[in-house]
């Protein structure tokens, strides 16, 4: 095994010397390309791919389901050296010798062979990416012509991931395999999967079932923004502590469409081994103690008024008289811990996200039962009982082995002790978290939130505030005030996409692409490679690929700057 990787070494880097173009995208560390047009590969039906070992299946398989999907050609796997001597081949290896980074990987492309190697099988996962993006972007079928090249690779982020809200608007499990796909393309390894929020619950918990039968539908969807078009002259009404402002007298529209769904816990396993074989970790979300207004539709009494009957809303935002946060008792806690086993049991993630945002006080302070167990634990305030729902959580997951994760508002009152922080309000809450040496994911919402316009006039219905492709390509998720050793506690970045406005698979991708392709690039490449322009010339072959791979985009990137 280890005389074929220096096998394999020594005839890969016998590097070349010509500037024929490689458009990967994210940007790999480093890429030698060959000659061209003599010093080339071509794919065509005698072509094999030849898995060395039983750890290379995985990505052979990828490869060739891929190429025959995309390109009509049906290319054999085989383990067997023999079968192999006489043919064109694409060699993948295995060697925990051979780097010491788990990620790292080279890919070789020479006129007889491909090889490609890392030491682990996520490392060669990534370069079977590599190997596709190298691939032409429009069908040939009869036979695929790739340059000579030489890559070797590795991230410069622990955590490159993207969330996806299925609450709002429901997605079904063929969709979400569709999207952890997109993300393998990029080499993303996180995929936030966003189960639960005010307007519908989405994960099947066995000894709550009414958390799907009630929760996981609502009886209609706002139709247009908020407060809505035309109503730009209505008076505004500011609540004490309110966490957004509420419109007294706007008009709300829903179309009374009934919309819901839910995946079985069968739906979540498959998922999860769907993600498991694209070296994607899912890290699925429980929000607490906001945006609970599904739940508490299914079990009311966990909520801070008694006897009131509470529905998934209609309509989005945190505005008050259709929001609530749950009650803070030993039954509630009682109830989530229950929730959360099964959450754990399913899920092989190390990290569960609590959510622990947009918490309203206004419940709590209006509530007796929750002002009398501030009392009984010492709680000076709203805001060190927020902090303590979150600690509380914290340790009850600790003791299954994982490590929560929550969005910045978890700062308020005092971090729990091992939490991960989801910096969204801009870069301030993951600053103070690495200052405090906690794990940081930087998500602030101006450049990482896709459900966002990408022009500012736009072709579709998006939230009003405008992130366009630039601004997330120029963004660093390293906060210029951070020293060297607090800047180790940034742990990565993400792209969110909350779907209030996403209704269907094809406006998911309208809106995801090809923003996933600056944010994999930024969280991937190198620092000092980030060139803009040089992005865009190579976005162009990439979006002729989305067109072979019959996904949507604007098409107005085919004009705008590109």
């Amino acid at each position: 095994m280890k005389k074929t990787a220096i096998l394999i070494l020594l005839i890969g880097f016998a590097f070349k010397l010509s500037a024929q173009q490689i458009n990967i995208i994210p940007k790999p560390v480093e890429v030698r390309p060959g000659t061209f047009p003599s010093d080339t590969f071509t794919i065509d039906k005698n072509t094999v791919i030849y898995a060395t070992t039983k750890n290379t299946l995985n990505s052979a398989q990828y490869l060739a389901d891929y190429i025959q999907k995309y390109y009509n050609l049906k290319l054999k796997i085989t383990d067997k050296p023999n079968e192999v001597s006489k043919s064109k081949m694409i060699t993948l290896v295995v060697n925990d010798q051979l780097y010491t980074n788990p990620n790292k990987y080279f890919v070789s492309v020479l006129s007889s062979t491909i090889n490609a190697a890392s030491s682990t099988e996520q490392g060669l996962f990534y370069a079977t990416q590599s190997i596709i993006q190298l691939l032409p972007s429009l069908n040939t079928s009869n036979s695929l012509v790739i340059p000579s090249v030489d890559i070797i690779d590795f991230p410069r982020f622990d955590y490159r991931g993207m969330h996806l809200d299925v609450s709002r608007h429901f997605f079904d499990v063929a969709f979400v395999k569709k999207y952890i796909d997109f993300l393998a393309l990029h080499k993303m390894n996180y995929f936030h999967w966003h189960l639960t929020d005010d307007h519908g619950w989405r994960i099947e918990i066995k000894k709550y079932p009414k958390l799907t039968e009630i929760g996981a539908w609502r009886n209609g969807s706002i139709i247009g923004l908020w407060p809505g078009k035309g109503n730009e002259n209505i008076k505004y009404q500011v609540l004490p502590d309110a966490v957004k402002i509420t419109p007294e007298n706007a008009i709300i529209k829903t179309d009374g469409i009934r919309h819901g769904g839910f995946y079985t816990q069968e739906e979540i396993k498959d998922v999860i081994a769907y993600a498991a074989k694209r070296y994607i970790t899912i890290i699925p979300e429980i929000e607490m103690p906001a945006h609970s207004m599904a739940l508490l539709a299914a079990y009311p009494e966990l909520g801070t008024e008694p006897n009131k009957k509470y529905e998934v809303p209609q309509t989005w935002g945190m505005m008050n008289k259709y929001n609530n946060v749950l009650q803070p008792s030993e039954k509630t806690f009682q109830f989530l811990e229950n929730v959360l086993a099964e959450v754990i049991d399913l899920f092989p993630s190390k990290y569960i996200h609590i959510g622990g945002d947009e918490a309203s006080k206004i419940w709590w302070k209006s509530s007796s039962v929750a002002q009398q167990f501030m009392k009984d634990h010492n709680l000076k305030d709203e805001s060190a009982l927020q902090s303590y729902f979150i600690h509380r959580i914290e340790k009850f997951v600790n003791t299954k082995g994982k490590t929560i994760i929550g969005w910045d508002e978890i700062l308020d009152g005092g971090l729990a002790p091992n939490a991960i922080v989801m910096s969204w309000r801009g870069e301030k809450g993951g600053v103070a978290a690495a200052k405090e040496k906690h794990k940081v994911i930087m998500t602030p919402e101006n450049m990482m939130y896709f459900n966002h316009k990408q022009f500012l006039q736009d072709d579709s219905l998006a939230a009003a505030k405008y992130s366009p492709l630039e601004n997330v390509y120029k963004y660093d998720p390293v906060p210029a005030e951070l020293t060297t050793e607090e800047a180790k506690y940034v742990w990565g970045g993400q792209g969110n996409l909350w779907s209030e406005y996403i209704a269907n698979p094809a406006k998911a991708e309208y809106q995801l692409f090809p923003r996933l392709d600056a944010l994999s690039e930024i969280l991937w490449s190198p620092k000092e490679s980030k060139n803009y322009p040089d992005f865009l010339n190579r976005l162009k072959i990439q979006l002729k690929r989305y067109d072979l791979m019959n996904i949507n985009y604007s098409k107005r990137y085919l004009t705008d700057k590109l």
